[in-house]
């Protein structure tokens, strides 16, 4: 009894510090985290037939896609998961690798689960080959190059962890793919889907360039680290909001400025800055990169009462694990704490007021408005986030 009423008070006390605002992260605990989250979405969204995973849990029958911007694939009722939330799990599965002392437990299911449901949807009737928005044995998707370019960045990733040749070999096609998309039209830049060649966005071009400094790295061939310049200067003249800095989402052939602003465009900007101040010592990226975070910090987070940390405004929670990889690889470079504790805050409220009863997580962080019906990527979002922190000890 004594224990299960320390227990009690312990669980109080941490509910009433976050009631007043005072987040105490524990240290060592978002591995676990990862993990556990990780057993859920396997358990809940994944199925003993194949290595395919649902996109809702609990399924809808009703859910259209409607991020596809094509109204006839996102109405088709879908069985699976499209490509952009499945590989979702891709980057969870690899931050987990990351920070885990055993690789191989990781790598192994990669190997086994995420790379056999990938491949339904790897598309090799259309030339050059890369990966279809729906799976195979539907009828064709469409195919978009930021989908792609995900794809790419987490097979280099995988590659610089365990130096397996095929997932370089995945990657360099994925590369050819990518290309593809590239004409002079604006003054070059990637599309943003093959199919519908209507528009450049910040999605396709800037995680492009992390892309090509990846395989730099990776690789040592300079022609990619010139490719990673050249994108993101290009994404930097063209898409970037003088005022703030921060990044619009896309520019239309007619030269139309789409000014909405995301935090995965800005966010995979910080990064690409990170990344060529890393790999050149050039100082005015380190200079783009700070000044990007600060941006960030003011426009995608805010103050709440009761709170004494910024809290991430109510967005996509995926392009909120995609900013904090560009705070990582800035923290990596100059050595300030500052935005990841601050990530590590959120993420320690999210885990003890946002999980429901099966161990998932809402996106709601004023926790005002929960839903029951929960979205794939979101969490895996989650994983990622948890895994990314947890190898700095977190």
């Amino acid at each position: 009894m004594k224990q299960i009423n320390r227990i009690t008070t312990t669980v109080l006390l941490t509910g009433l510090c976050y009631m007043m605002g005072q987040a105490q992260v524990k240290k060592g605990q978002f591995s676990d985290h990862a993990q556990k989250t990780l057993d859920v979405i396997y358990d809940k969204y994944g199925n003993t037939q194949n290595k395919l995973l649902t996109e809702k849990y609990p399924f809808d029958h009703n859910f259209k896609a409607d991020y596809l911007n094509n109204n006839t694939q996102a109405e088709q009722q879908k069985k699976y998961a499209y490509l952009w939330p499945f590989s979702g799990s891709f980057s969870a599965v690899n931050a987990l690798m990351e920070q885990s002392k055993d690789k191989a437990a990781y790598q192994k299911i990669l190997d086994q689960k995420v790379l056999v449901g990938l491949s339904e949807y790897r598309d090799e009737k259309r030339k050059p080959v890369g990966y279809a928005s729906y799976i195979n044995s539907a009828p064709a998707s469409d195919r978009f190059y930021d989908d792609n370019i995900w794809l790419g960045i987490d097979f280099t990733d995988s590659y610089i962890q365990t130096k397996k040749t095929d997932y370089l070999q995945h990657a360099k096609e994925i590369w050819t793919f990518v290309k593809s998309g590239e004409d002079d039209r604006l003054g070059g830049g990637i599309y943003w889907c093959e199919q519908k060649k209507e528009s450049k966005n910040s999605c396709s071009n800037a995680p492009a360039a992390v892309f090509a400094l990846k395989l730099f790295e990776a690789t040592k061939q300079k022609d990619y680290l010139r490719e990673g310049q050249r994108l993101y200067e290009w994404t930097k003249a063209a898409l970037q909001d003088p005022n703030d800095k921060l990044y619009w989402d896309n520019m239309h052939l007619d030269g139309k400025v789409d000014k909405a602003k995301y935090s995965y465009n800005s966010g995979q900007m910080l990064q690409a800055a990170a990344l060529l101040y890393q790999l050149t010592k050039e100082k005015k990226y380190l200079d783009d990169a700070q000044q990007l975070a600060e941006a960030c910090l003011g426009y995608f987070f805010e103050t709440r009462a009761g709170k004494d940390f910024p809290v991430l405004k109510n967005s996509n929670l995926w392009f909120h694990a995609v900013m904090m990889r560009g705070y990582i690889s800035l923290f990596e470079q100059d050595g300030n704490r500052k935005y990841i504790d601050i990530f590590a805050q959120n993420l320690d409220l999210a885990w003890l007021r946002m999980r429901d009863q099966d161990g998932l997580f809402d996106t709601d962080w004023t926790l005002e408005n929960p839903k029951k019906s929960k979205w794939l990527l979101d969490q895996c979002a989650f994983v990622e986030m948890y895994g990314r922190l947890a190898k700095f000890g977190y």
